[in-house]
């Protein structure tokens, strides 16, 4: 099965919180065991599993990103000055995947999926997710 998630992102650089959608996913899906794949689509975006209980972390992550990879310094800024999304996105990389259990995300108690915006805002983003059932 296979599904797309489509937001819009309000943030230059940001983390969206899409756990509730994939487990909406999984639900309908009827898989009780398996895996779900997250993937985000663009060369600037990527989907991270991090702690959604205390805000600070997601802000210290884009805080770090940003003392790591500074913005407008990098060639690629010579054709569309994004060069820094790009090379967050491909740290960060484009997707997880998560065990499927019980018919449950396979995640920790403080673990949600995010979607990682590196060149916004967007009007539209969209988000592929696959799952595959481990036929038991």
């Amino acid at each position: 099965m296979q599904k797309i998630i489509t937001i819009s992102t309000d943030k230059h650089n940001g983390l969206y919180d899409i756990t509730s959608a994939v487990e909406e996913i999984v639900a309908q899906s009827g898989v009780k065991n398996g895996i779900v794949n997250v993937y985000a689509q663009g060369a600037t975006a990527a989907i991270m599993i991090q702690e959604n209980w205390d805000y600070s972390v997601q802000t210290d992550v884009i805080n770090l990103l940003k003392k790591l990879i500074p913005a407008g310094v990098w060639e690629h800024d010579r054709q569309d000055n994004n060069g820094d999304a790009h090379l967050k996105a491909g740290l960060v990389g484009p997707s997880e995947t998560i065990p499927i259990i019980n018919g449950q995300l396979g995640l920790s108690t403080w673990q949600n999926i995010f979607f990682c915006e590196f060149d916004g805002p967007r009007p539209v983003r969209n988000i592929v997710v696959t799952i595959i059932s481990t036929q038991e």
